[in-house]
């Protein structure tokens, strides 16, 4: 069998990197959405001493850091992401002295912690924009805002047609006359980033956070704090789930999935200084902390730019993500993604689900496998749920195999489905009321977690209730029903953490294996070959192949020959 070595030239993709860089470099990152994780108080709203009892799966698990969804004081009109203080901790989740147990509990866990910022906006509870309220127009409250004059003969008008990203306009009206813009619902308020008292209070919340010990943060909306001077007309469509239309890039090393946003007020060559300035902040302190881009961004080439030397250490790999489940297709986006992030020396950072998007377990199980709908629901379109779940095995492995960063999100290493017949008189989510119900939304990917069959609640709170209702079917998911069962998600996933750490993956290198057939992914990581079969014939491997690690059995014959079954991802020994 060919290794890394000796396979021709032609097919080598991406260097091995030396497995004593930087942590996150090659970690596995696991994201928690704190509502939904653990539940300690009994109210059925996760919390943070919930995420500290439960720490101990994540190290069993075998993942290398955690992220933390926000924990900070909120009115929750958008689940936390409207932060009215960004140095405390909203009482639904706990305290400041929470926050430190948990801190260093993964520490002494040896789990990094990664802290979610939202800078683009804040809550209207904010006491910036209480002031800037309170102040009226031409004050310098209001000069942190993007507040404007209207158009039209007495402003009624807005001051132009942007549309905000969880549907309709993007302005709101005050009584004084003035608009304010807001990117997302109408209850965070975007910030005006060219004004220096912003740019100085976001660099004091780094310092404040990493003075706590935090190893790094996830920048919400990395690609929208800066808007085009003017604030344009746009006559493109919005929408942060979805994406821009989907084209044909002219240039298949630079790939376009339609995973980018577009527009006047996303991806402005002002965001960078920011970034620049707040790596020299985390440079100044001791350890490697990392800053992670959430930019729905593309080409890829734009992507990268977040990712130079002296900005951001990793990118989310959304086109990966947004990719349908199609060997050519996931091919090309594998080969463009490290073709630009090793042209600015970054690790190329992969993701197949998260809180925003209808988990992949669901997604591969439709009719266009891998399509993104904004929510599925009543009426939908209903995923085969074995089949998904098959898929999201071997998507996941592949990813796992593949040189770089990787990101779970909670819930995935049990295999869970979206809830996908949620009844829209529970839904949460502000963009299902913007848009009057025509986007489900994400409240269907954020049901708390199942921790044991037969507890109520599934073991997510000591009173069994929890903020939505989870799934009857979900008991089979439940993590006592899993653990030390072979063959089960969840030990799928332990196995497969643990090779990848044993076989140095996610330093190693990527060079394709060719002669597999056009329906299979196949390439060489160090010295394990990776095969990914995306069609439904089996693949023949070669005679004596060892088998590390498969998402499912694979299948011997009469003679002792093996194959790889369709929808399946198998690492060997090469």
């Amino acid at each position: 069998m060919t290794t890394l070595d000796t396979l021709p030239t032609g097919t080598f993709v991406h260097a091995p990197g030396s497995p004593d860089g930087e942590w996150w470099r090659d970690a596995v990152i696991y994201q928690v959405y704190p509502r939904s994780f653990a539940d300690a108080s009994g109210d059925g709203i996760g919390d943070l001493p919930g995420i500290t009892s439960r720490l101990g799966h994540l190290a069993e698990l075998g993942v290398d850091a955690v992220w933390l969804s926000p924990f900070y004081r909120s009115p929750q009109a958008d689940a936390g992401y409207d932060v009215a203080d960004y140095r405390d901790v909203d009482p639904l989740f706990g305290t400041l002295d929470d926050f430190d147990a948990l801190l260093a509990r993964a520490h002494e866990l040896g789990l990094r912690v990664i802290v979610d910022l939202v800078p683009n906006h804040t809550s209207d509870e904010h006491v910036w924009f209480q002031a800037a309220l309170a102040a009226g127009p031409g004050s310098p409250e209001r000069a942190r805002y993007l507040f404007r004059e209207g158009r039209g003969a007495d402003g009624e008008l807005p001051p132009n047609n942007w549309e905000s990203i969880f549907g309709g306009p993007a302005w709101t009206r005050l009584a004084d006359g003035q608009w304010y813009l807001h990117l997302f619902d109408s209850r965070q308020p975007d910030l005006d980033w060219e004004h220096p008292e912003v740019r100085a209070e976001f660099e004091d919340v780094l310092r404040f956070w990493l003075d706590r010990g935090v190893d790094g943060f996830r920048i919400d909306v990395a690609h929208g704090m800066v808007k085009e001077p003017g604030l344009p007309d746009w006559d493109g469509h919005v929408s942060m789930i979805e994406g821009s239309e989907e084209t044909e890039p002219t240039d298949r090393a630079d790939e376009v999935t339609g995973s980018g946003n577009q527009g006047p007020m996303f991806d402005q060559e002002g965001v960078h200084e920011i970034y620049r300035a707040w790596n020299r902040v985390l440079a100044s302190y001791a350890g490697d902390r990392a800053l992670v881009a959430e930019a729905w961004v593309e080409p890829l080439s734009r992507l990268a730019r977040y990712v130079r030397p002296d900005e951001m250490q990793q990118a989310f790999n959304f086109a990966f993500l947004a990719t349908h489940w199609d060997a050519a297709a996931l091919r090309s986006v594998i080969e463009a993604s490290y073709a630009t992030a090793d042209g600015v020396g970054a690790p190329t950072t992969w993701v197949m689900s998260n809180h925003d998007v209808v988990r992949h377990a669901s997604r591969l199980g439709l009719s266009v496998p891998g399509s993104r709908p904004n929510g599925i629901g009543h009426g939908d379109e209903q995923p085969d749920e074995e089949l998904g779940l098959r898929r999201a095995r071997a998507a996941t492995l592949l990813m796992l195999g593949l040189p770089g960063s990787a990101y779970l999100y909670q819930g995935e290493e049990l295999g869970l489905p979206d809830h996908t017949a949620l009844p829209d008189d529970l839904r949460q989510d502000p963009a299902f009321f913007r848009t009057g119900g025509a986007e489900r939304g994400r409240d269907g990917c954020r049901v708390p977690l199942p921790w044991a069959a037969d507890e109520p609640g599934f073991g997510f709170s000591p009173t069994g209730v929890t903020w939505l209702p989870q799934p009857e079917a979900w008991a089979a998911y439940a993590l006592d029903a899993q653990r030390g069962v072979d063959g089960s998600t969840y030990e799928t996933y332990r196995t497969a953490l643990a090779v990848r750490r044993a076989e140095v993956l996610g330093s190693g290198g990527l060079a394709w294996a060719d002669g597999f057939g056009d329906d299979v992914i196949a390439f060489v990581n160090r010295d394990v070959l990776v095969v990914a079969n995306l069609g439904g014939s089996p693949v023949p491997l070669s005679e004596g192949a060892v088998v590390l690690h498969s998402s499912v059995d694979v299948v011997v014959a009469e003679d002792g020959s093996t194959s790889v079954p369709g929808d399946a991802t198998v690492w060997l020994r090469a």
